[in-house]
């Protein structure tokens, strides 16, 4: 057991410097970016909404739950179907958090592929979205969530920008960072090593199991980290555990459903093949580049071990950590 929370512990540190800054600068973005000057430039059937709608949502906090009513927005807006397939793919997928906790567990490659992959996948699959020429459909009615239900814009605020980032926005991924810190210590602490190279070889092979994993579950960007760490620790691909970062956020078995009704079942089907499409060939080139590189990603993941680590990290940590705690225990109180 023990060993169990030392696991945990090495985690918290080692992400708390870089989740306490995303989670300020994910509400200075909500706080003084304003919704209403970005809706107006996606709305035209092109390839340069669908980009702007990629970029624009790539750094949003927004889980896949809550991207949902401020994708509804941007269909009001006037927004079109590829720019908002473009902006409910890129916004889970990553963001200024998860991209903070992946430098802090992995490697300034991953750091980089991750968000440039996000965008990828989601201008591909705006622009094929576009190219199905469908009628017009009717404007999305408004999708309300408990994780992004928002009131009548107030004046931006540095004070409003520290109570989203870490009240809202944390009190919303409490539950699922939780949940990835427990399964990725589980991970550690009870898959073999080499796990993948004996029982799952790599290839293909791992790419399409990643991904049949990820279609169906619910994990937003930044608790999946962890998760994926573990698996690399065992001998998981990169290319793979990529797949896991992009393909599990974006897709859940409840968010599809209400995408379907957003944009309609044709630019649905091609939502789901074009993410798992890209998401394979992306997963599969980042294999080829690390194994160019001849460069293990396995041995620089950080699971389990916190050697040479700062006060300001244990500070940080130790912060992170109890703030996490609150908010989740806070949600059980709030329901009684």
């Amino acid at each position: 057991m023990s060993e169990f929370f030392s696991i945990i512990w090495s985690i918290l540190v080692e992400a708390g410097p870089w989740l306490l800054g995303g989670f300020f600068i994910a509400g200075l973005l909500k706080e003084f970016i304003p919704q209403e000057k970005v809706f107006k430039h996606l709305g035209q059937d092109n390839f340069w909404s669908v980009l702007k709608a990629s970029i624009v949502g790539a750094p949003l906090p927004l889980c896949s739950c809550s991207v949902i009513p401020t994708a509804a927005s941007l269909k009001q807006a006037g927004a079109s179907r590829g720019a908002t397939t473009a902006f409910l793919i890129a916004t889970p997928e990553t963001g200024v958090d998860s991209v903070g906790i992946t430098y802090a567990l992995m490697d300034p490659i991953m750091t980089i592929l991750r968000p440039i992959a996000a965008v990828i996948t989601a201008v591909v699959s705006g622009c094929l979205v576009n190219n199905l020429n469908l009628p017009p459909k009717e404007k999305a009615e408004e999708v309300k969530s408990g994780c992004a239900a928002t009131n009548a814009p107030a004046k931006p605020s540095l004070l409003a920008a520290v109570k989203f980032g870490y009240g809202k926005l944390m009190a919303d991924l409490a539950p699922w960072f939780v949940l990835g810190f427990i399964l990725s210590a589980f991970i550690t602490l009870l898959v073999p090593d080499d796990f993948f190279g004996d029982v799952i070889p790599g290839g293909w092979l791992s790419l399409i199991a990643m991904l049949l994993m990820s279609l169906p579950m619910y994990i937003c960007a930044t608790a999946s980290t962890p998760i994926a760490v573990a698996l690399i620790a065992k001998g998981l691909d990169p290319g793979a555990a990529l797949v896991l970062l992009l393909a599990g956020p974006a897709t859940n078995i409840t968010t599809i459903l209400v995408i379907k009704q957003m944009i309609g079942g044709a630019a649905l089907r091609v939502y789901l093949i074009s993410l798992a499409g890209v998401s394979l060939l992306i997963g599969y080139l980042v294999n080829m580049l690390y194994s160019t590189l001849d460069y293990d990603l396995a041995d620089v993941v950080v699971v389990g071990t916190h050697e040479h680590v700062d006060l300001f990290s244990e500070i940080a940590g130790f912060v992170l950590g109890i703030m996490l705690f609150w908010h989740f225990i806070a949600r059980f109180y709030k329901k009684t």
